[in-house]
């Protein structure tokens, strides 16, 4: 007998990923808070997308009800259609190519790995060697799932637009327009 007095499955067999139920719940927090659900996703051969819209191997999907049409959120694969640039195209995303799920308003929601090359001469095109991957939207207060909290981020604060009338002995301007502050990384 393959199940136990629970209906699951008995102990020596494989369980399911937990990824598509992560993403499902984490859908259904944006859409019940009113936020709009952002995926980013690994891209490479296994991967349906617009290449045009594709950097560093990676895209960002809106996975809003208002931004897809036909959304399936699957165990295995997450499908709908999408239009981009005017353009109706079907997206298709195996689960284990999605990196992350977050609120596009305020960056809270889920990292997770990466997926690992089936196989050892698969084509993927590296990443750009001096940059790491990155995200159209940060991904603030992300983790990957089922790794303790990261350590805080540390904190970013304008500096303060120069003063004309005060003398201070710097003489950079205040920003790139000079009337605006820049950002300054404090440790």
């Amino acid at each position: 007998m393959d199940q136990n007095s629970d209906g699951g499955a008995s102990a020596g067999a494989p369980s399911t990923s937990t990824r598509p139920y992560l993403i499902r719940a984490l859908h259904d927090w944006c859409t019940d808070n009113g936020f709009t659900p952002y995926i980013a996703v690994h891209v490479d051969r296994h991967v349906q997308v617009p290449m045009e819209y594709v950097s560093n191997n990676e895209i960002v999907l809106n996975v809003g009800f208002e931004a897809t049409s036909s959304l399936d959120l699957g165990n295995e694969f997450i499908q709908f259609k999408a239009r981009f640039g005017g353009v109706a195209r079907e997206i298709h995303v195996p689960v284990d190519h999605v990196v992350a799920i977050y609120a596009r308003e305020n960056g809270q929601g889920m990292a997770f790995p990466a997926p690992t090359p089936e196989e050892p001469n698969a084509v993927v095109t590296p990443p750009a060697a001096t940059a790491a991957p990155r995200p159209a939207t940060p991904l603030r207060g992300l983790r990957l799932a089922g790794q303790a909290e990261p350590a805080p981020a540390p904190a970013v604060v304008p500096e303060p637009a120069k003063d004309e009338g005060r003398d201070d002995g710097d003489d950079t301007p205040a920003g790139p327009g000079g009337g605006r502050p820049s950002l300054k990384r404090v440790k």
